[in-house]
């Protein structure tokens, strides 16, 4: 099994204007069982290594982050880099090639997964037996479905054809519905639909099939050399939604999306990082990576993100507002 982590570089830019110099999934403000503090990228890699699939890591990221990975994960992480922004599915074809490169055999399952998720053991545990579906050709495509908590406006939905047979059994899947208003989000619920929460699995051989019908008989030197020619499209519209055998695991334990700050800070330990005071103040977290004192008096409800690159003030629900602006 080969694991390709999509880190901030690959279609979405996380930092308050950091024109891609560095993303908040590098910010060292997790607490680790250790007590120590890690970030989103330590984290998710310390979860993938203790099952013991620590040898087939591939980080996909920005040119401008790889020195972070490379800093934090250490040079026996490989890392594929875009020579310029696309979306997730030129970013996951060029790592595809990468591998492929390697020699890494058609048949091997890949699995594809962000690196800014706040999950469970078991996430990592479900993210195996996506593994063993696609390896023993229960579909082409096998995705992970995120049991939901609530009828959520932010989230894609997969609607499997039947409830799954057995614990951790590929599901076929009936069709997938865009971030839904709430009343079509209960309705999906009441009919067993799950999250997409963005974990992909297939063989490696399926995936460079596709490469294929854009760049045939390239190279991975070539294929990244001509990067820029192939369509602006997520991974989602351009593979999942267009494929003819797609399959859903279910997934039930503990999953955050920390995509946006608002969802971060519900995980930090403290309501300050860095050195920051925060004085008759409500929900409101600030993240100092700056060696000067950001104090906040009488706030509510806020995030204050302050760096080298920018400074982001805040109400906490309209901090998803923030991608779109940069």
């Amino acid at each position: 099994m080969k694991i390709i982590l999509l880190s901030g570089g690959s279609g979405k830019r996380l930092w308050p204007l950091s024109n891609d110099i560095r993303s908040k999934q590098f910010l060292q403000v997790l607490e680790s069982p250790d007590g120590r503090k890690e970030s989103m990228i330590q984290r998710v890699v310390r979860q993938i290594r203790a099952t013991g699939q620590d040898t087939g890591i591939v980080v996909a990221t920005g040119e401008a982050q790889k020195e972070y990975v490379t800093a934090q994960l250490g040079r026996d992480i490989q890392v594929v880099t875009e020579p310029c922004r696309r979306d997730t599915f030129p970013a996951i074809a060029l790592a595809c090639a990468y591998l492929d490169s390697l020699g890494t055999d058609s048949s091997e399952p890949v699995i594809v997964m962000p690196c800014d998720t706040f999950a469970d053991d078991e996430y990592f545990a479900t993210v195996c037996k996506m593994a063993d579906a696609v390896a023993d050709s229960a579909a082409d495509l096998v995705l992970m479905g995120i049991t939901p908590t609530y009828p959520s406006e932010k989230y894609g939905y997969i609607v499997p054809k039947q409830h799954a047979s057995c614990d951790g059994c590929a599901t076929p899947v009936a069709r997938f519905i865009e971030k839904p208003d709430v009343a079509t989000a209960e309705q999906l619920l009441a009919a067993g639909a799950l999250w997409n929460g963005g974990v992909f699995a297939f063989k490696l051989g399926y995936l460079m099939d596709i490469v294929s019908r854009y760049m045939p008989g390239k190279s991975f030197v070539e294929i990244r050399d001509r990067y820029a020619d192939f369509p602006k499209i997520s991974f989602d519209y351009e593979v999942v939604e267009k494929a003819d055998s797609v399959a859903v695991i279910p997934y039930t334990g503990e999953w955050r999306d920390l995509g946006t700050w608002n969802t971060l800070t519900e995980k930090l330990p403290s309501a300050t990082e860095g050195q920051a005071r925060l004085v008759l103040c409500e929900n409101t977290h600030v993240v100092n990576e700056l060696g000067i004192p950001v104090i906040g008096l009488g706030l509510k409800d806020l995030v204050i993100v302050v760096s080298p690159e920018g400074i982001l003030v805040s109400d906490k629900s309209s901090s998803e507002q923030l991608k779109s602006l940069l």
